[in-house]
């Protein structure tokens, strides 16, 4: 014999029933594509190493690209996202994760952190993420990276600044297909920072 009397008994049956139909009319979560950042093609230097240690913090920005999804100017004065497209990681943070690992990967400043371990150095680079996005330009697609790098000592004074653009075009409309130009014009950047970093690093007395 059931512990319930009838009456609780329906009153149950009845409440399970409008769960599990309520559960049959909510909306379906849109599946997600999780993109890594691709690229990495910077190879060893065989320069000596600098004596000076770097550490690279993470890019402000604004809350509309501080976030996972992939963005997309379709036309000017509009932003917006690739449906069920995602970042692995918010753009500022994947994009100082790929500079670093091409400062690790180059081997010419071996004493990298980031400010995720907030460790003391000589040096810190940082700045403003300005646009990490796609844009469409006359019936084309590119990836643009705009960054407003700062340089500054472990006073906090700002000992260099310098704007960097890179424009990649990009070989199709697919979202692999962007994912694929933003890799290759976070090497760009890459690239363009270190020989920036290194030269204003060397260029200062103290270190």
């Amino acid at each position: 014999m059931s512990a319930f009397p009838r009456g609780v008994r329906q009153l149950l049956a009845i409440g399970s029933f409008s769960l599990l139909a309520a559960c049959s009319i909510l909306p379906r979560s849109e599946p997600v594509q999780i993109y890594l950042l691709p690229g990495q093609t910077t190879a060893a230097s065989q320069t000596a190493a600098v004596s000076w240690s770097l550490r690279l913090n993470t890019p402000q920005a604004s809350q509309a690209l501080n976030s996972t999804r992939i963005a997309v100017v379709p036309q000017p004065n509009e932003f917006s996202t690739y449906a069920g497209s995602s970042w692995s990681d918010p753009a500022p943070r994947l994009l100082r994760n790929h500079l670093l690992k091409a400062f690790q990967n180059d081997g010419r400043v071996p004493a990298l952190s980031s400010d995720d371990a907030n460790l003391q150095a000589d040096l810190q680079l940082g700045g403003e993420l300005q646009a990490f996005q796609s844009e469409y330009r006359n019936g084309s697609v590119s990836v643009v990276i705009r960054l407003q790098a700062q340089l500054v000592d472990n006073r906090q004074q700002i000992l260099a600044s310098r704007h960097f653009e890179v424009i990649q075009p990009v070989q199709g409309t697919a979202v692999p297909a962007v994912v694929s130009a933003f890799g290759q014009a976070s090497d760009q950047l890459a690239a363009q920072l270190l020989q920036w970093v290194l030269a204003q690093g060397n260029a200062q007395p103290h270190l």
